[in-house]
C-alpha cells in the first residue's frame, strides 16, 4: 500500500507495472531523432478531421488504443482513464475518449499532465482502488497555436526562447500485472511563481518548479542525481534545462551527467528549426511512451525519475495580465519490481 515517505513523497509499495504504452506523433516529430521509436507517425497533421482540434483528440485516440491493444486488455477491461491536455475544457481529452464507456478523470495540469496522470493512476493500482487504470494527454501544435499564440495564418516572428509545441499523444496502462517498467514513487509539486509573464518563455516559467520538486523529491528520499540513469524533465527546452542546472546546483545537486530533457530529444532543433525545443502535453507523453519505457524494458536503463513540467497559464489569465505559474511533478520510474 502506498505510504508517505517525507513531506510530499509517495512510495508505491506493490510497484504497478507499465502493461502497455504507445506513442502515437505527427509528421514534423517523425522527421526527428526519435522517429523509429514512434507506433505511429501520421504524414497528414489533420488525420483526415475538419479541424485541429479534432484531429488532436484522434491522435490520443489513437495512442490510448494502441496501449492497450498493446498490453492484451480491451477498452471494457479499464477502470479508469486520467487524462487531460492544453485545450480550453480539456476537449482533445474528452472527446477522444468519450466513445470508450470507462469512467473518465479529467486532469488539469498543462504540459506536466503526463507525470500527473501516470501519478494518480499509479496510486489507485497501488491501493486497490483500480486494477488497470489509462494515464494519456496529446498537444497539437496548430491547435496550440491557434489557442495560446496566434493563428498560423498571422505568420509572426518566434523569438528565440520560444519552443515547438509537439503534435504528439502518449497513453501508458497501469495495471497490478505486466512486465513493466514499474512505478515505485510519485511526487506531486506545488505551485511556484516568479513572475514571468512571457508566454513565448515557457522554460523560464516552469524551470523554477521543477528545481522546487526535484529538491523536495532529493530531500524526501534521500536520494541525490547520481542515483538515477536519467533524470528526465518534460519540455524546459534549452533556456529552461539551463536554468533548472543552475538553480539546483545552487542547492548543491549535479544534473550535468544525468538530465535529459524531453523537448531536446525529440526535435534536431538547428535542423528542424523549433527554437528552443520541444513543448506541449504531447511532447514528454510520446518520448516517454516510446524511447523511454522501452528502454527501461529492455534494462538499457534501470531507473528514471520523470519529472513533467507545466505551465499553468490561459488566454484568459494572460489578457488579464496575470503571471505563469509553474508546476512539477516526479514520477520514479524501475525497470526491475524488486
Amino acid at each position: 500500500m502506498t505510504e508517505r515517505v517525507g513531506r510530499y513523497t509517495l512510495r508505491l509499495r506493490s510497484r504497478p507495472a507499465i502493461a502497455g504504452y504507445a506513442a502515437a506523433v505527427g509528421k514534423k516529430e517523425g522527421e526527428g531523432p526519435l522517429a523509429a521509436e514512434f507506433d505511429r507517425i501520421f504524414e497528414d497533421n489533420t488525420l483526415g478531421e475538419e479541424s485541429w482540434e479534432k484531429a488532436e483528440s484522434a491522435l490520443l485516440n489513437t495512442a490510448v488504443q494502441l496501449a492497450v491493444q498493446k498490453a492484451g486488455f480491451t477498452p471494457d477491461l479499464l477502470d479508469y482513464v486520467f487524462a487531460g491536455d492544453l485545450l480550453n475544457q480539456s476537449i482533445g481529452a474528452t472527446f477522444a475518449l468519450r466513445d470508450l464507456s470507462v469512467p473518465f478523470v479529467g486532469l488539469f495540469g498543462a504540459c506536466s499532465t503526463m507525470a500527473l496522470s501516470l501519478g494518480m493512476a499509479a496510486i489507485f493500482v497501488d491501493t486497490i482502488s483500480a486494477a488497470r487504470c489509462v494515464a494519456a494527454t496529446s498537444s497539437h501544435f496548430c491547435s496550440a497555436e491557434r489557442q495560446f499564440r496566434f493563428p498560423l495564418e498571422y505568420g509572426g516572428q518566434r523569438t528565440p526562447t520560444a519552443q515547438w509545441t509537439v503534435t504528439g499523444a502518449g497513453a501508458a496502462l497501469v495495471g497490478n500485472t505486466g512486465g513493466g517498467p514499474f512505478v515505485e514513487s510519485v511526487t506531486f509539486g506545488k505551485m511556484v511563481d516568479l513572475g514571468i509573464k512571457d508566454a513565448n518563455n515557457m522554460g523560464a516559467a516552469m524551470a523554477p518548479a521543477a528545481a522546487d520538486t526535484l529538491k523536495t523529491y532529493f530531500s524526501d528520499t534521500g536520494t541525490s542525481p547520481a542515483d538515477y540513469d536519467m533524470v528526465l524533465t518534460g519540455d524546459l527546452g534549452e533556456t529552461g534545462s539551463r536554468l533548472l542546472r543552475d538553480l539546483l546546483g545552487r542547492e548543491g545537486y549535479d544534473l550535468l551527467n544525468r538530465h535529459r530533457d524531453c523537448g531536446l530529444l525529440i526535435f534536431d532543433c538547428e535542423k528542424q528549426k523549433t527554437g528552443a525545443g520541444g513543448s506541449g502535453c504531447g511532447c514528454s507523453a510520446s518520448v516517454l511512451c516510446s524511447y523511454v519505457f522501452e528502454r527501461l524494458r529492455r534494462g538499457n536503463l534501470k531507473n528514471v525519475l520523470f519529472i513533467a513540467t507545466g505551465a499553468l497559464m490561459s488566454p484568459t489569465s494572460s489578457q488579464q495580465g496575470e503571471s505563469i505559474p509553474g508546476v512539477a511533478h516526479a514520477v520514479c520510474l524501475r525497470a526491475n519490481r524488486g
